[in-house]
């Protein structure tokens, strides 16, 4: 589906990012936060700063290794793979093929959600870049000032008691039969770095392992979205990744969707707890899985070296557009090795600039460029760096309508987007969502699912 007015033949003053008067300050040299609002609520910093080496302090199991004995999901030995979920399924790609035309908020601006830890230093004056606020109409002309809060949908729950929710989980698990709305309602209604101390505290009062009591009274895509909710954020993503890659075959869109679209902290986090956790090397797996330019695409992701500088080069931008320009279009077949080289080092906003430069000087859009010069893997992959940059919540929103559209539903990318997004920018996904498909994410998600695995999505979504 194309989406009014994109691309814009001569993009209006407006989105010009930074804004006029500001170019120097806005915000300073070094400090990308993103557009997604990283660091969630909760720890602070993102993630729950590890002061001991990874994974220590901060929410994370004790050293020695995660799981504790007795197992997370099915205790991988090093070398092998967790064992869950059961067979394929996990993120296999959606029907849709390619990615239709993609809206762009005139407004996006590249600072995170209002959540944001300012890194040192923080914004000039304590200002905070401007963000479209959750309930305002989808984009407003001029960015509004930003409401206090997350542009999550899960925040921390005030006056958290792990002991007290520990208990209300055993008790909706003891006897016979569960208390699913119970459970529902503690998990939905926490943070991730709270659900990890609810694990501690079960284990301390129960001396059983909570993930294990609710594996052996949950099933299916409920047992699946329970435990991604149980996992630390960046295990999480670990763990996907392994399993995207284990056994015959390949899910390359799952390898994508959280390589193209985490921040250099995240990717290093991730590169480190898979080899602790999985006992194997992140970069190695990826050769040995994948091949040619895509595989070229996502060793440079692994490095989670892409400049993450705010401030806008136009000058890059103009030259870059040209660069891409003669290595696609400008010529006979395609150099992919200069579309890789600036899509795996640029910044967002300064590949935003390019795309923008690009439309301009080329007359046509990058991302139909990158259809026509590359197809398979590393078109995806190239696509969703673009994507990204211009509108972060708009891909994943593509994401999820795709998981439900026509028959049957990707229930693994469902969990996995809903669940790792629920702290960071659901509520953008959510408004980018109606916005292209002129119906809610909640609405979509109620007539795809049933029973507790839907009450709980829509209690995670916020409906």
């Amino acid at each position: 589906m194309s989406y009014p007015g994109y691309p814009p033949t001569g993009y209006p003053p407006f989105p010009g990012y930074p804004p006029t008067g500001q170019e120097s300050s806005f915000p300073p040299p070094g400090q990308y936060p993103y557009p997604s609002g990283f660091p969630p609520m909760g720890g602070g910093a993102y993630p729950p700063a590890p002061s001991s080496g990874y994974p220590g302090a901060g929410g994370y199991p004790a050293p020695g290794g995660y799981p504790a004995p007795g197992g997370y999901p099915g205790a991988p030995q090093p070398g092998g793979a967790p064992s869950y979920p059961g067979g394929q399924g996990f993120g296999a790609p959606p029907g849709g093929a390619g990615f239709p035309g993609y809206p762009q908020p005139p407004t996006q601006s590249y600072g995170g959600g209002p959540a944001q830890v300012p890194l040192p230093g923080g914004f000039p004056g304590g200002a905070m870049p401007s963000q479209y606020p959750g309930g305002q109409s989808p984009y407003p002309s001029q960015p509004a000032p930003m409401t206090q809060g997350t542009h999550g949908t899960i925040r921390p729950a005030a006056n958290f008691d792990a002991m007290r929710d520990a208990e209300v989980l055993r008790k909706a698990m003891k006897g016979f039969g569960t208390d699913e709305q119970a459970i529902i309602d503690v998990v939905a209604n926490r943070s991730n770095d709270q659900r990890q101390k609810i694990k501690a505290a079960f284990k301390t009062m129960y001396g059983k392992d909570l993930i294990k009591d609710l594996k052996s009274e949950l099933s299916g895509s409920m047992e699946e979205l329970i435990l991604a909710l149980f996992m630390p954020s960046t295990y999480y993503d670990a763990w996907s990744l392994r399993n995207a890659m284990k056994g015959a075959g390949t899910q390359e869109r799952v390898l994508i969707e959280i390589l193209c679209t985490r921040t250099n902290q995240e990717i290093r986090e991730i590169v480190r707890c898979y080899q602790s956790e999985f006992g194997r090397d992140l970069e190695k797996d990826i050769r040995s899985d994948t091949s040619g330019h895509f595989e070229r695409l996502l060793v440079s992701m692994c490095q989670g070296n892409r400049d993450e500088n705010q401030n806008v080069n136009h000058q890059l931008a103009q030259e870059d557009a040209q660069r891409l320009y003669q290595a696609g279009e400008g010529r006979l077949g395609t150099d992919e090795s200069c579309f890789n080289m600036i899509l795996a080092t640029r910044s967002f906003p300064q590949l935003k600039a390019t795309v923008e430069a690009y439309s301009r000087m080329a007359n046509r859009d990058l991302l139909n460029s990158v259809s026509r010069e590359f197809s398979g893997n590393v078109e995806s992959g190239l696509k969703t760096i673009l994507q990204c940059a211009l509108n972060r919540p708009a891909f994943f929103a593509e994401r999820l309508y795709y998981s439900m559209k026509g028959a049957g539903t990707d229930d693994s990318t469902l969990v996995r987007i809903v669940v790792t997004r629920s702290e960071i920018d659901l509520v953008q996904i959510k408004q980018m969502f109606s916005q292209m498909y002129q119906k809610t994410l909640g609405t979509m998600i109620a007539s795809d699912t049933s029973g507790d695995y839907r009450k709980l999505l829509l209690a995670i979504v916020g409906q």
